[in-house]
């Protein structure tokens, strides 16, 4: 059997050659969540020259996408390796990256760049074969034709994709939020209160608006049908709890945020959403309308920041809520993070409660939704979902004290 694929590839994380462990409680104790465990991952060693290596890496990304729904960027990553190997357009590109590691997600940067320029109609030929640009999937086994227009956006526009090798990608899964909403129902189901939602890792802080999102799925459904966010059979298994869930606050910091207000931000947001996988867009474009009309307080900090700033009030929860973000952290942050939800949660009382809801990678494979609440320092897996959060598999609250 393939080794379970690492998650930065998958849906572009930043963790060299690691998955993250999602047991999230000391071995001697049940009050406070320690930092995650890493490990090597089997299978994913790197040979040969800097430009073996990248194409490599470019083969290995092409294959995720396919994994999880994107035939074409399966094919155009192959294709690029291949045009790397060659010395074509794609060398350019990447010529002072060739040190990259699988942290840096080097081919979801570069496709970001050239998705821009599509949906910014600087890339018309691109643009052809990209239903976010209004286009067209290349229906030739291979996508040859699409490979070719993004051959020629790289070669005509290389300091402008080159420029995007510097950011990492932000894609915002609206579809994570999901998961979210299911612990938010377990929550209140637990204490009726209302909640101040707090986020680290919040990207442009699409997700402090998730209780504004319509779920639906075959166990449950969430929200408001007329919404312009949509997660459509989002939840299966067992439903969470019909409770109410009144979300009062709404803050979350980023160490490089994204303002979905503006066409910058949108257009970056968008460039990093995989141009065949509509559902995915129209969800995103859709949190952008709400976003426009909720207001969520959003600022530049770390994440160790943001849970300082964090204070319990009473007569309400106050939930801190990541996803597929602790990847992006040194092994100091991810201690300095769960020390700090730690601290936090020692102040809880019954009337001024925390809760902790994520959704990360398991070194066991796939991403499960685990929440602990305060007092108590409760912990649960409350179900599991795929990297790009759909759906939900909700499960019983029978899960062991931590995840192997």
């Amino acid at each position: 059997m393939r080794p379970a694929r690492p998650l930065h590839l998958i849906h572009g994380g930043a963790s060299a050659f690691i998955v993250l462990e999602v047991s999230a409680l000391a071995p001697d104790r049940h009050d406070a969540p320690c930092a995650a465990a890493v490990a090597s991952v089997g299978g994913m060693e790197l040979n040969g020259s800097p430009v073996e290596r990248t194409a490599q890496l470019l083969r290995w990304q092409g294959e995720a996408c396919r994994e999880l729904g994107s035939p074409l960027y399966g094919d155009l990553l192959a294709h690029a390796a291949d045009d790397l190997l060659a010395g074509g357009p794609t060398a350019d590109v990447l010529s002072e990256h060739l040190d990259a590691r699988l942290s840096t997600v080097l081919a979801l940067r570069m496709l970001g760049g050239a998705h821009a320029l599509a949906l910014s109609g600087l890339a018309p030929e691109l643009a052809a074969y990209y239903p976010s640009a209004g286009g067209r999937v290349d229906p030739k086994d291979g996508s040859p034709d699409a490979w070719a227009a993004l051959r020629h956006t790289l070669a005509e526009q290389t300091d402008v994709v080159r420029s995007w090798l510097a950011h990492p990608p932000q894609t915002n899964e609206v579809g994570r939020a999901a998961a979210l909403l299911g612990g938010l129902r377990h929550i209140a189901a637990e204490a009726a209160l209302p909640i101040h939602l707090v986020e680290v890792g919040a990207s442009a802080g699409l997700n402090l608006r998730a209780d504004y999102f319509f779920v639906s799925g075959s166990t449950g459904r969430f929200g408001d049908p007329s919404s312009p966010v949509i997660l459509a059979n989002g939840w299966q298994g067992d439903a969470p709890p019909d409770s109410r869930v009144e979300v009062t606050g709404r803050t979350g910091g980023d160490i490089a945020p994204v303002d979905p207000m503006t066409a910058d931000g949108q257009l970056r947001l968008t460039a990093y959403v995989w141009p065949d996988q509509v559902d995915r867009l129209s969800r995103l474009r859709g949190a952008f309308e709400i976003a426009a009309r909720v207001p969520a307080d959003l600022r530049r900090e770390p994440a160790s920041a943001t849970i300082a700033r964090t204070q319990l009030a009473p007569g309400s929860w106050t939930v801190v809520w990541h996803s597929i973000f602790r990847q992006y952290l040194s092994d100091a942050q991810r201690t300095e993070l769960a020390e700090g939800i730690s601290a936090l949660g020692a102040t809880a009382t019954s009337d001024a409660r925390l809760g902790y809801v994520y959704l990360e990678q398991s070194r066991a494979g796939g991403c499960p939704v685990t929440l602990t609440t305060w007092p108590g320092g409760h912990r649960r897996v409350l179900g599991s979902a795929p990297a790009h959060g759909l759906p939900v598999n909700w499960r019983t609250l029978t899960a062991p004290a931590s995840l192997r």
